[in-house]
């Protein structure tokens, strides 16, 4: 039995802690967040659905590095950051000092690429640090690794994946299911590809093409947004010659994002307006999100991996796909289930021993076949196709 803490009582910490408790053996989950209520609340929730008493909720500011580490040096093996990615820096070098495993949901590759420098300190301390583990980057990351693995010389990775809602509403037909601030920062960014085995950087709210699903879905939008690729590129460079992802939307959404992309809307130096300075993109969150958030809506998943190349000796495409949907059953979105569920999954694995002591990349510490094989252990269904 293991002693996990999860750092942020969202929905995906929520979604986390559920996971350790039905699947990670777990003795208790420590629940903290900076507001007690809103961890009070998540863990009543998890311990309802378990049926017993796993989650514990405390007060915890991450900023606060001296009462995290106190937290973590009470027996607790791994902990998982569910918490704005520009904490995730601080609480992985705490996480060494009291030699505990640690993974989080990320949101910036600059951040993840310094906790990547970290790697011989955790190797001394006996821990893995794998930043980076929601849904993409992280469980997109995995299939794409999974996908090249089922040839013998990939080639050109291929990425579509993005979480919609199964019945879009007008007039934006999308439902966010997870923080604005993660969301505005894919749109603004500059993404990290590899064209022609080298790093390339790419524009944002570019390259728009459509893509089509089985129905009931039909075809979506797919355009280029920020992050998703993750540390890949530098991993594979020279030797995959294509690696990239876009994002998939519903028919129009494209169109109305791009024009708030062209007025600067995510912008974050501020400008004056009358009397005051107003960060533009603080203004795009303030009036985006009321209009894109429907609790009680659902959600569905979609990834999906092309890998071509060679596969004894001949050209072959490896096609993996997955699309989840709302869990009836818990009353988990489709999104906490593909990004709190496949973090938690990293953090048993680690406790597990099934992950390389040191930091870096989903793409070289996750093993991908045993990872695939615990999305399919909880409903989630990944599908693969030779072709």
């Amino acid at each position: 039995m293991y002693k996990y803490a999860v750092l942020g009582a969202g929905r995906q910490g929520l979604a986390a802690a559920y996971d350790m408790s039905q699947w990670g053996n777990a003795d208790q989950v420590v629940l903290a967040d900076y507001d007690l209520t809103v961890a009070k609340q998540a863990a009543i929730k998890v311990n309802s659905l378990i049926g017993k008493e796993v989650a514990i909720p405390t007060q915890l500011d991450v900023t606060d590095l001296s009462a995290l580490e106190k937290i973590l040096k009470d027996d607790i093996v791994a902990l998982l950051s569910a918490v704005p990615y520009y904490f995730n820096l601080d609480i992985a070098k705490t996480a060494i000092r009291t030699h505990t495993h640690m993974c989080d949901l990320g949101g910036h590759i600059g951040i993840a690429r310094q906790q990547h420098e970290l790697s011989e300190k955790a190797i001394q301390a006996g821990v893995s640090i794998v930043p980076n583990c929601g849904q993409v980057p992280g469980m997109g990351t995995t299939l794409m690794v999974y996908a090249m693995e089922l040839l013998d010389e990939p080639v050109d990775v291929l990425m579509w994946d993005g979480g919609i809602p199964q019945d879009p509403r007008p007039p934006f037909n999308y439902y966010l299911t997870f923080n604005i601030e993660g969301l505005t920062n894919e749109y603004a960014e500059q993404a990290i590809f590899l064209r022609n085995w080298k790093i390339t950087e790419v524009d944002t709210m570019s390259e728009l093409e459509t893509i089509d699903f089985p129905e009931p879905i039909g075809t979506l939008e797919a355009f280029v947004a920020g992050g998703g690729t993750d540390t890949m590129p530098w991993t594979f460079e020279g030797k995959i010659r294509t690696l990239q992802n876009k994002t998939l939307r519903w028919p129009g959404n494209y169109g109305q994002l791009k024009a708030f992309f062209d007025l600067g809307l995510w912008g974050l130096d501020p400008i004056q307006v009358g009397d005051s300075e107003i960060v533009p993109r603080d203004l795009f969150h303030t009036l985006f999100e009321p209009l894109v958030t429907f609790p009680g809506d659902k959600d569905m998943v979609i990834v999906r991996v092309e890998a071509t190349g060679k596969k004894n000796g001949k050209e072959t495409t490896a096609l993996v796909q997955t699309i989840d949907r709302f869990d009836e059953k818990t009353g988990f979105t489709a999104m906490e289930r593909c990004t709190g569920w496949s973090a938690a999954i990293v953090a048993e694995m680690m406790v597990r021993g099934e992950i390389p002591h040191g930091a870096g990349g989903v793409e070289t510490q996750i093993p991908a076949e045993s990872f695939v094989n615990e999305l399919r252990k909880r409903g989630i269904e990944v599908t693969e196709e030779i072709i």
